[in-house]
């Protein structure tokens, strides 16, 4: 029974996701590059045939939302230079930047018992929250951020500047894990409790990137904005898990 399950859960995410591919393909206003929407096909195909409907809801949201938070403040960010690059739409790389994570957390509930489970679903919903959290503090950070410091000695830089934060971006991102976090509550793939967790890893995450961004991607050739995203998110998905796993061992005890 489960094997047919599995079968149909693959074929019916092929099914979809073919058809929203072709359906991106036609519509004039593009998100993602030819390239992104072939490698987004793979990633929904895998959530899809692992997590069925309810993972795959999280990741069209993130995948919605974060697209849609690059477009603000579009023209002034143009024009500082600070906006992405390709204006927002995005390519492979972005896509797993942001998705290898949750990818792994996502195929992993295939191999390990029902607990281990839980919290691996967590930590897909927290990689995301995460991930939608950053891009969205930083996208509201450069457009609205009325005051941006560094986050190694708090002086005043430009937006844009690697390692900057801002209130506005701050809250901005607390909101958005908020949001997105609430979404995997309501499909069921985590508790109530897990909304907490996801919203104070994602910060504690993207404080942290932040700081990584200051330090070690400046010294670093090798060390890009996509090799930052999959750190980022591996910390948010680690830290949402850890005060899971902690908190079921303490009230075991």
């Amino acid at each position: 029974m489960m094997e047919l399950y599995l079968s149909n859960s693959w074929i019916l995410g092929i099914i979809i996701n073919s058809i929203l591919i072709t359906f991106a393909f036609i519509v004039p206003k593009k998100l993602l590059t030819i390239n992104g929407y072939l490698n987004a096909w793979i990633l929904g195909v895998i959530v899809w045939g692992t997590l069925g409907w309810p993972g795959y809801a999280v990741v069209m949201f993130y995948f919605l939302v974060g697209s849609g938070v690059t477009k603000i403040g579009m023209e002034q960010k143009e024009a500082a230079g600070i906006a992405e690059k390709r204006s927002g739409m995005r390519g492979p790389e972005n896509v797993w930047g942001s998705a290898l994570i949750a990818t792994i957390c996502a195929l992993g509930t295939l191999f390990i018992d029902a607990t281990w489970t839980q919290l691996l679903l967590l930590g897909y919903v927290a990689s995301f929250s995460t991930k939608l959290s950053d891009t969205t503090a930083s996208e509201v950070g450069k457009a609205y951020g009325k005051r941006t410091f560094l986050i190694t000695t708090l002086k005043p830089v430009s937006p844009g500047t690697e390692g900057a934060v801002s209130l506005e971006g701050t809250l901005a991102g607390i909101v958005a894990s908020g949001v997105i976090a609430l979404v995997g509550y309501l499909v069921g793939l985590i508790y109530l409790t897990g909304i907490v967790y996801c919203i104070v890893a994602a910060f504690i995450a993207t404080n942290l990137e932040s700081l990584i961004g200051a330090t070690l991607q400046e010294n670093l050739e090798w060390m890009t904005n996509e090799i930052v995203n999959i750190i980022n998110t591996l910390i948010g998905a680690v830290v949402a898990i850890l005060f899971a796993w902690l908190v079921l061992n303490f009230m075991a005890i």
